[in-house]
């Protein structure tokens, strides 16, 4: 029912209609996490055709000088979210076709077999609710069911030092904080580690040029952006559902996130923001009810 819904989308128009709306003139920012190759040059080659791929620090540039004129129309910039392992079996599509990517890491986890609190017995815990308690709860939580982020296991579920160098000389790499936490729900000091250490960790480890941050889970508070300044960011992306004007806040950047789908009628849908009508109607819905 769900695959059928998300083609009678597709061939609705409605997503045309949205790139010639609203991405026509404003930048649109997807988030991934995992793609497998093929599934990857399937939904890459869809946006080379419908869209002008620029990299993230292009769009940068064109937010310090605040001049739209300087994009192209349907710019469209590709982000992938904590450094898993899989994203290096991507390298190849990426150089063939010359995309333009950001790889957000999480300082942490990547080069070691430390692994993901989110992707830990998922039968046992709901990301959901864990998201919901403190970061110590959290912690203490999964604890006594055997996990610690700190804890090497059997095998990497993020990129290797070697992985990211060889990346590096084609891919945009920036910060994810060190062991992706909800960032609201961890204390002050917490918060400050984990967005702190991992730029400098992947400036000193690795020599990179960090100036962003993509903030775990895209949950942040005016406390979260204000520790992103004095650290020395320049630039921070959320997952609240929108495009991008050159005068955007740089510290508010939003994006679309496909989900972790192989569908390419729902990735067809989702890519063209096609959710951010459905959540102005839901608004407008609630708002009459109220009243």
């Amino acid at each position: 029912m769900k695959s059928l819904i998300f083609k009678i989308l597709r061939y609705s128009g409605l997503p045309t209609l949205m790139r010639l709306l609203f991405q026509r003139k404003y930048v649109t920012i997807l988030t991934f996490h995992e793609l497998t190759p093929l599934v990857a040059e399937k939904f890459f080659l869809y946006l080379k055709k419908n869209y002008n791929i620029i990299s993230l620090q292009s769009f940068f540039k064109v937010i310090e000088n605040k001049n739209e004129y300087l994009l192209p129309k349907w710019s469209l910039v590709i982000t992938f979210d904590d450094g898993s392992i899989s994203n290096y079996s991507l390298l190849n599509i990426i150089v063939r076709h010359k995309i333009p990517v950001t790889i957000f890491l999480n300082s942490g986890i990547i080069n070691s077999k430390r692994h993901y609190w989110f992707k830990y017995n998922r039968e046992l815990f709901s990301n959901k609710a864990l998201k919901q308690i403190s970061n110590k709860a959290r912690l203490e939580l999964m604890g006594q069911h055997g996990f610690r982020q700190d804890q090497e296991y059997d095998y990497p579920q993020a990129l290797s030092k070697d992985q990211i160098i060889e990346m590096s000389k084609f891919i945009d790499m920036q910060s994810h904080t060190v062991f992706h936490p909800c960032l609201p729900k961890c204390e002050k000091e917490e918060a400050e580690f984990e967005i702190i250490n991992c730029k400098k960790n992947l400036e000193s480890e690795y020599g990179f040029d960090i100036n962003a941050i993509a903030f775990p889970n895209g949950d942040f508070t005016p406390r979260e952006i204000e520790i992103v300044k004095l650290a020395g960011y320049k630039y921070s992306l959320t997952t609240k559902n929108g495009y991008n004007s050159t005068f955007a806040d740089p510290f508010k950047l939003k994006r679309l996130d496909p989900g972790h789908t192989d569908n390419f009628d729902e990735f067809v849908v989702k890519s063209s923001g096609l959710q951010i009508l459905w959540q102005i109607f839901k608004n407008i819905n609630l708002k009459i009810r109220l009243m």
